[in-house]
């Protein structure tokens, strides 16, 4: 008995389903450096990293300690007309706190350092297997997954360019001790939470149980009557709330997705307007008083000749947010079974959306670094306005629409008889 449930276990691990088109595939034997992908949305299911025990920590703990060095010294200095300014990372949120942008401080810490540092420490936690209760390492393990596409150190390192050309047109800027150890943290992170194995590391913390029945390959796990943990992914019947993996709650398709999906994305273009039209910024230049909205930057940079970098700003900032909200709500419309059934092209948007909506963060970021270093006195002081809380809202909510829609929908049409036939509730 013992014998059979091993193999049964075994079986189980090689089985997944897709969790964009939601495909029945058994994953073969892979070599190191290989990867599987899914044969109907080439989406990426399982990869066999090198020395998965301890690349992960290698990585993880190099970027707390180059995090932790770039904390500690001075990150860049403006010299202007005899006068200079000094910042450091720690002291870019306290003087959004003394200009009354709590909130904008607040999105700095979490975003850009408390997470990333938290997803850090969870992976030594987990990937090294320290001692600690099951019920904290599942829950741990739930944490790192959700949180970790929410850092955003490497969209900060980005502002701080940007934001160097800016500075370059008021005085000369240099680069403090602490700017060459950021550099060093946001690739390190990034390596570390790619080197992850999430089936590797939930098979270490809790096995899975064996399959409730053997699914058939290149068929919906919806139209045979089973669903995928979208935490753990483990496999699970349909009509199965809780996994008893991971204790994540869960349905076959996630409830409500489309209304939830549109009632985001209505609030976004709702403040996307005035997130526009408001400025963003103000420059207080020898007591002139001169306020910008994001356009205006964009056209200031072009006049300055800066084509680069006010190329970079429009696409980030203007053109990838409406394109988002646009995308987002043809997702929607083609989900819910209207418009033309392409369902390689909507999952190529799918991605896209997924993958370059947090970028649009960059210039909120570039507003931080700008109002925290220019600070001159009677000279020039620059500050955030109310504009650039509505836009990090725009952001953040388009982000969660991006989340609340399942991208299965859009494949489900495919099986839409195979579905009926099981009479699984799909709300």
């Amino acid at each position: 008995m013992n014998i059979t449930r091993c193999e049964q276990r075994n079986d189980a691990d090689t089985w997944v389903l897709c969790p964009q088109c939601d495909m029945a595939c058994r994953l073969p034997p892979l070599s190191i450096g290989t990867k599987a992908v899914c044969p109907r949305c080439h989406t990426t299911l399982n990869m066999h990293w090198p020395d998965p025990g301890r690349r992960p920590i290698a990585y993880a703990v190099s970027a707390l300690i180059m995090l932790i060095l770039a904390n500690m010294f001075p990150f860049i200095s403006m010299h202007v007309a005899g006068l200079s300014s000094e910042i450091t990372l720690t002291r870019i949120p306290d003087i959004m706190v003394s200009d009354n942008f709590r909130s904008l401080a607040f999105l700095f810490l979490l975003l850009v350092q408390i997470i990333p540092a938290s997803c850090l420490v969870m992976i030594i936690l987990l990937v090294n297997h320290v001692k600690i209760p099951r019920s904290l390492r599942i829950l741990l393990a739930r944490l790192f997954f959700q949180l970790r596409s929410w850092g955003m150190a490497e969209i900060f390192m980005a502002g701080v360019l940007v934001s160097f050309v800016k500075l370059m047109a008021y005085g000369d800027i240099g680069l403090g001790i602490s700017f060459w150890p950021w550099c060093l943290f946001c690739i390190l992170q990034l390596r570390a939470f790619q080197s992850v194995d999430k089936r590797s590391l939930w098979r270490h913390i809790q096995p899975q149980q064996p399959l409730f029945k053997t699914p058939q390959a290149g068929i919906s796990g919806l139209a045979q009557g089973m669903r995928s943990c979208p935490c753990c992914t483990a496999i699970l019947p349909a009509e199965t709330r809780i996994c008893p993996r991971c204790s994540t709650a869960g349905t076959a398709r996630k409830k409500q997705s489309l209304q939830w999906t549109l009632s985001l994305l209505l609030t976004s273009v709702m403040l996307y307007i005035p997130a526009n039209i408001m400025p963003i910024m103000v420059t207080d230049a020898l007591g002139s008083k001169i306020t910008s909205n994001i356009m205006a930057g964009v056209v200031l940079l072009w006049s300055d000749g800066s084509y680069p970098v006010a190329m970079v700003i429009f696409i980030a900032s203007i053109m990838v947010p409406s394109l988002k909200m646009l995308a987002i709500g043809w997702l929607s419309w083609n989900a819910s079974g209207k418009g033309r059934r392409d369902n390689q092209k909507m999952h190529l948007i799918y991605e896209a959306v997924e993958c370059v909506g947090r970028w649009s963060m960059i210039d909120v970021f570039v507003i931080a670094i700008l109002s925290s270093l220019v600070r001159m006195g009677g000279l020039m002081n620059i500050y955030p306005a109310p504009g650039a809380l509505l836009f990090a809202s725009v952001v953040i909510l388009t982000m969660f629409a991006a989340l609340t829609f399942d991208p299965r929908l859009l494949w489900d049409r495919e099986t839409k008889n195979r579905i009926e036939e099981s009479g699984v509730e799909t709300e």
